[in-house]
């Protein structure tokens, strides 16, 4: 059985699972039926019987008022003989259908007797039967006896004779209102009890269903454990095998025990293992020397596709640890290296989360960008700016873990962080040459991120930034215009930006000296030295150790001495590389 096709499987426990649901449907219908047949006998029979008798001893009533009203009338002086001949319209016309109503009543309580299909107390219904029998037989003949005697005496006007005949009549009919009372009350009990046996088989009815049900619901789970365990078995073991895949781990295969469509699909997919170990060694080898996405990107590209360079948007970071030579002279080699692991790791870590490609490591610098295929370029240069953020932000715990690297209290040199960012035209591609290939970015706007990290030692900060990543991070981050630079291999001047932090997010302090320093580079750029000075004089005091006022400000005592040229545009030539 387990042998055959997944369809033939599928088709076998359906079949099961309709046969238990038809069986199941059966029953509840014959059960439903049986409750429905109980309450239509309880409201077509029960009920109507006694209403039957309900209106009997109406009309006894109604009959019993127009004998008192015709009375009246003949003893009326003069006698009223048109209300006498109404009421006696009345008598006449209800005197029959006490009858037909103990009649009917009669009927419906025999056919309940009849009827064997229902538990009704059939001893108690015939009794009640030989009651109306008697009532109406027996009390009502003598009252209609009554009756037409008194009528006679009414009409001839024998009013004494016609009280006692009265009294009489009087008399039996409430001796045949009793019985009917009574026998109504002993029939109310009968319609209770039928009511109960319509509720009781009701909650059977539900009972049995939910039974039923439940057991059915039982025999298809276990007929469908049993069937689709020769389905279920080897699709869960595939599962766990694509699982494995995905979790990386190739070392393993599913065994085959169908020769079903999912044994062939096993044994397809053991073949892919295979094909997946090889293309893993592969990987693996790749992504210990260049960023995944990379090696995803060039195994994914025929081989001339991934050497073309192309020209694009990109965003280029270069950071380097300041100090860093002052420490690696007074630590031992095993002692650098847990450094440099350290300081890469943490400040590789924002420009991973960031979404940031690392080119390579140039001893204790870093090289990242952000573009495409991996960034947006709406977003490439605000990725760059908040990693920038949070590796100066990662100082402060780096500082704390270097001692402990080292087992001392405190190291001679504090490591800092220079940072550089510019946004530009790239060239990107696979260069190298024959025997050796590098996927990397070039170009000026390589140069000129390289040249704003050297660009920090002048100006006393950590991280500087084009005027092009400006204009597209300025919505989101608090930036500071530093100066108008044109650095070495460059002949353009361009202006460069300090970031501050994230937009709102300065402190009085900040926003202070922000102000005074942007007050101090107006003048400065005017030539208007001694206002120059006062400013950056104030923002030194809002901020002491502002690395640019600082520098600005040493500036400015030089060029106050030895005036730039007449058509000097405020920009500053750095030297550094």
């Amino acid at each position: 059985m387990f042998q055959r096709s997944i369809r033939q499987k599928i088709v076998g426990i359906a079949a099961g699972l309709i046969v238990l649901a038809v069986i199941t449907s059966a029953l509840s219908m014959f059960m439903a039926a049986r409750v429905g047949h109980l309450l239509d006998e309880l409201s077509n029979r029960y009920v109507l019987a006694y209403g039957d008798l309900a209106r009997a001893n109406v009309r006894s009533l109604e009959r019993g008022l127009a004998v008192r009203q015709m009375t009246i009338a003949k003893m009326a002086n003069p006698p009223d003989e048109a209300s006498y001949a109404a009421h006696l319209k009345i008598f006449q016309s209800v005197n029959p259908e006490v009858d037909r109503e103990a009649q009917a009543a009669r009927k419906q309580i025999a056919a309940i007797i009849d009827d064997t299909s229902t538990p009704s107390d059939n001893a108690a219904l015939g009794r009640l039967d030989d009651r109306i029998d008697t009532a109406v037989n027996d009390l009502r003949q003598r009252l209609d006896e009554q009756d037409a005697i008194l009528l006679k005496q009414l009409d001839a006007r024998n009013f004494d004779e016609a009280r006692s005949t009265l009294a009489t009549a009087d008399a039996l009919r409430a001796e045949f209102d009793h019985k009917i009372d009574g026998i109504r009350a002993d029939m109310l009990s009968q319609v209770h009890a039928s009511a109960a046996t319509v509720i009781r088989g009701q909650r059977q009815a539900i009972w049995i269903s939910a039974i039923v049900t439940g057991i059915a619901a039982v025999l298809g789970f276990v007929f469908a454990m049993m069937v689709g365990s020769g389905i279920t078995g080897p699709v869960l073991r595939l599962l766990e095998g694509a699982r494995q895949v995905e979790a990386g781990r190739l070392d393993g295969s599913i065994s085959v025990t169908t020769r079903d469509e999912i044994g062939q699909l096993s044994a397809a997919f053991n073949r892919m293992i295979e094909r997946l170990r090889q293309n893993q060694r592969v990987r693996e080898t790749f992504g210990r020397y260049i960023d995944p996405r990379i090696a995803e990107r060039l195994l994914g590209e025929p081989a001339a596709a991934a050497a073309e360079g192309q020209r694009r948007m990109m965003t280029v970071m270069f950071c380097d640890m300041k100090g860093f030579t002052a420490l690696s002279e007074g630590v031992t080699p095993q002692g650098l290296v847990k450094i440099m692991n350290r300081y890469l790791s943490t400040m590789s870590e924002p420009i991973h989360t960031h979404r940031g490609v690392i080119d390579k490591y140039i001893g204790d610098g870093i090289m990242a960008y952000w573009g495409p295929p991996f960034v947006e370029d709406a977003e490439q240069a605000k990725c760059a700016c908040s990693a920038a953020i949070d590796m100066i932000g990662h100082l402060s715990s780096l500082r704390k873990e270097l001692p402990e690297l080292l087992g001392v209290r405190a190291i001679a040199a504090n490591c800092d962080l220079r940072i550089g960012i510019a946004t530009g035209e790239t060239l990107v591609g696979s260069i190298g040459s024959e025997y050796m290939m590098s996927f990397t970015v070039m170009g000026d706007t390589v140069n000129f991120a390289a040249r704003l990290e050297t660009a920090n030692k002048a100006y006393g900060s950590r991280c500087l930034i084009s005027e092009a990543t400006a204009k597209i991070c300025a919505a989101d981050f608090a930036l500071r215009e530093i100066d108008r630079v044109v650095v070495t291999g460059q002949s353009r001047q361009q202006t460069i930006y300090e970031i501050m932090g994230r937009k709102d997010d300065l402190s009085p302090q900040q926003k202070l000296v922000c102000a005074h320093y942007a007050a101090g580079l107006t003048a400065y750029r005017a030539q208007r030295w001694d206002e120059a000075e006062a400013a950056f004089a104030a923002a030194l005091e809002a901020v002491p150790e502002d690395g640019p006022s600082i520098a600005l400000l040493a500036r400015v005592a030089k060029l106050k001495q030895n005036p730039p040229a007449a058509k000097w545009d405020g920009s500053w030539h750095i030297e550094y590389k």
